[in-house]
């Protein structure tokens, strides 16, 4: 179960930052928001310069998959 909903329709790296954004939102403690917006910021900075779609693909898939296990934890 996808931690919000339309998880299956991102597709570019800015949809994928925005979702995620979002789901920080649910998190329950303000610390922990804090924590993965950070993270959240830092991996797009190391993949800003990413141009192969199919590892682009990869990444989003993965980075929407962890989100569902903080979701969940």
């Amino acid at each position: 179960m996808p931690p919000l909903p339309n998880a299956e329709l991102v597709q570019s790296s800015v949809q994928l930052y925005r979702y995620l954004l979002r789901c920080c939102k649910h998190l329950p403690e303000e610390n922990i928001r804090q924590h993965y917006r950070h993270a959240i910021r830092q991996s797009f900075k190391v993949h800003a310069d990413e141009d192969d779609p199919e590892r682009i693909q990869q990444i989003i898939k993965r980075a929407i998959e962890d989100a569902d296990w903080v979701m969940n934890k």
